[in-house]
C-alpha cells in the first residue's frame, strides 16, 4: 500500500480511530496496551500484505527468529549468547542474500567462467522493504547481546516493533532501544503531537507528489534515451534526479514520522538538509541518518572506527561504503557508488579534518562543491550499468555540455523548478526544526492555512497518480 494512494487515504483514518478507541476503552491499562499492539500488528500486516500477502510469512519468520534469539541470548552464558547472536545474524542475512543477491552473483559468476547459469536462478520477486526490516531485526539481537536493552517476552509487542506500518517498507530503520520500549508502555493521545504529525505528512506528500514525481517525468525520459542526449541535457537530468531521490525518500520519511505521531509513537529523524552540507562527511551525517548510524554503530566502530591509524580508518571507511552500496541493491553500479563515496572521504582522512558545523566565508562554495560531487555519484546510482554511467559522464564532460538542454514540456519544467526552490527554501528556513511545516511559531492562523492550501493546490495541479517510492526496491 502506498502512502500516496487512495487506499491509504481510507486505511489511515480507520486505523487511527480504532486504535484510539481501544486506547480509551474502559478496561485495565495492561489489556488496553496489548490490544493496541495487537491491532497495530494486524493493521501493519494488512498494509504490507496489500502488496503481496505471501511475503507476510517471511517477515513473520524474521520477527520470530529475532525475538527467540533475544530470549536465548538473555538467559545464556557470554559464549553461548554470542553464538545465538551470530546464528541470528547469519540466518537473517542468509534470507536477505537469497532473495536479494543470489541471482545476481550466480549470473555474474556464470559470465566470469563462461557457463550458463539459467537453470540455477531462482527468479523470485524481491520482497518490499526486506533490507529495512532485516536490519531493524538485527539491531535488536545485537543490542540485547551488548546489554543495551533487555530481551522482551512480549511477542506481540516485538512483532509490532518489526512490522510497524509507517516505517516498515522504507524506514527509518529504527533501533530496538528507541522503538520497542514505546510498544511496552502506555500511550496517550496528544492533540498537539497529532496535528504536528498531520503537518509533517502534508510536507512529505508535497515533496513526493510535487517535487519527486515531476522530476521523475523528465529524468525517466532522458535516461531512457541517454545515448541520444547532449551533455547539458544529461547534466540537467542528473541534477533533477538528485532532487527527485531526495524529495522521494525524505518525503517518505516525513510521512512515516508524521503518521507515527498520530499513534503516539516517535520515530528518529532520517534527513537533515543534506544538500546544505559542506563536505561529504557532513552529507552522510544528514542523509539517510538511520542507515548511516546503523553502519557506524554495528560495523564502523566495531572495526575500530577512526580511533586507529589513517590506513586502518580508510579500510574501515571502504568496508562500510562497500556494504552500504551492496545494501542498496544487487548491481555493480551500487557497489561502484559506494566505492566512489569512500574515495571522497580519503582527503578528509588524510588531512585529519573534522566535519565541523562552524560557518565560514567559504561555506557556500563548499556546499556547491559537495552538491556537485553528490550529483556525480547519483549518476552511478541511477544508471543500469557501469558502461551507461560512464557514457553519461563522458557526454557531460564533452563539448555538448555547452548546448541548450532538452526542455521537455517547458511549463512542467518551470513548475518543477519552482517546486524545488520552494522545497529547499522552506527547508533551509526551517533547518533548526524537525520538518518544513513545523509552524508553531507562526501566530497567524490565516498565514498557516494559506501555506497548507497552497501546498495542497500544487499537489492537485501536478496531477501525479500514486507513483511508487524509489526506496521500495531496496
Amino acid at each position: 500500500m502506498l502512502f500516496n494512494s487512495i487506499e491509504f487515504a481510507f486505511f489511515l483514518p480507520i486505523v487511527f480511530l480504532i486504535y484510539w478507541a481501544i486506547g480509551y476503552a474502559h478496561i485495565n491499562d495492561t489489556l488496553k496496551l496489548r490490544l493496541q499492539n495487537a491491532f497495530v500488528l494486524v493493521a501493519s500486516y494488512i498494509f504490507y500484505g496489500w502488496w503481496d500477502w505471501r511475503f507476510l510469512l517471511l517477515i513473520a519468520f524474521t520477527s520470530f527468529c529475532s525475538w527467540g534469539s533475544g530470549l536465548l541470548i538473555g538467559k545464556s552464558s557470554p559464549t553461548k549468547a554470542k553464538t545465538w547472536m551470530v546464528a541470528n545474524i547469519v540466518l537473517n542475512l542468509g534470507v536477505l542474500a537469497v532473495f536479494k543477491y543470489y541471482d545476481f552473483f550466480v549470473s555474474e559468476f556464470g559470465q566470469l567462467v563462461g557457463i550458463s547459469t539459467e537453470s540455477l536462478l531462482l527468479k523470485i520477486i524481491l520482497p518490499v522493504g526486506i533490507s529495512f526490516y532485516t536490519f531493524q531485526a538485527l539491531s535488536y539481537s545485537i543490542d540485547v547481546y551488548r546489554q543495551k536493552i533487555e530481551p522482551t517476552k512480549d511477542i506481540i509487542a516485538f512483532f509490532a516493533f518489526i512490522a510497524f506500518f509507517p516505517q516498515l517498507v522504507a524506514g527509518p530503520i529504527e533501533r530496538a532501544t528507541n522503538l520497542l520500549p514505546q510498544f511496552l508502555q502506555k500511550r496517550t493521545f496528544s492533540y498537539d503531537q497529532a496535528t504536528d504529525g498531520m503537518r509533517q505528512i502534508l510536507w512529505g506528500l508535497f515533496k513526493k507528489i510535487v517535487v519527486a514525481d515531476n522530476c521523475a517525468t523528465y529524468v525517466d525520459q532522458v535516461w531512457a534515451t541517454y545515448d541520444t542526449q547532449t551533455g547539458s541535457t544529461l547534466l540537467l537530468a542528473a541534477v533533477l534526479f538528485a532532487f527527485q531521490i531526495y524529495g522521494d525518500f525524505s518525503g517518505y520519511s516525513d510521512i512515516a514520522i508524521g503518521t507515527a505521531k498520530l499513534f503516539g509513537i516517535k520515530l528518529m529523524r532520517n534527513f537533515n538538509n543534506p544538500y546544505f552540507s559542506r563536505d561529504i562527511a557532513e552529507f552522510w551525517r544528514r542523509w539517510h541518518i538511520s542507515l548511516t548510524t546503523w553502519f557506524r554503530d554495528y560495523v564502523y566502530i566495531p572495526l575500530g572506527g577512526s580511533r586507529v591509524n589513517k590506513r586502518t580508518t580508510m579500510r574501515n571507511t571502504f568496508v562500510v561504503f562497500l556494504l552500504c552500496g551492496l545494501w542498496h541493491g544487487a548491481n555493480w553500479t551500487y557497489i561502484a557508488w559506494g566505492v566512489y563515496h569512500a574515495l571522497l572521504f580519503v582527503p578528509l582522512i588524510l588531512l585529519g579534518r573534522k566535519n565541523g558545523d562552524n560557518e565560514d566565508e567559504r561555506a557556500i562554495l563548499k556546499i556547491v562543491c559537495t552538491f556537485v560531487f553528490v550529483v556525480l555519484g547519483w549518476i552511478l546510482f541511477r544508471s543500469e550499468s557501469i558502461l551507461q554511467s560512464w557514457y553519461i559522464l563522458r557526454q557531460i564532460c564533452s563539448h555538448t555540455l555547452w548546448s541548450l538542454p532538452y526542455g521537455g514540456k517547458m511549463g512542467s519544467l518551470v513548475f518543477t523548478a519552482i517546486a524545488i526552490v520552494l522545497m529547499m527554501g522552506i527547508e533551509y528556513l526551517q533547518r533548526n526544526r524537525s520538518h518544513g511545516l513545523e509552524l508553531h511559531f507562526v501566530r497567524s492562523r490565516v498565514l498557516r492555512y494559506t501555506v497548507y492550501v497552497a501546498l495542497i493546490a500544487m499537489m492537485l495541479w501536478s496531477g501525479n497518480q500514486g507513483e511508487a517510492f524509489i526506496y521500495f526496491q531496496f
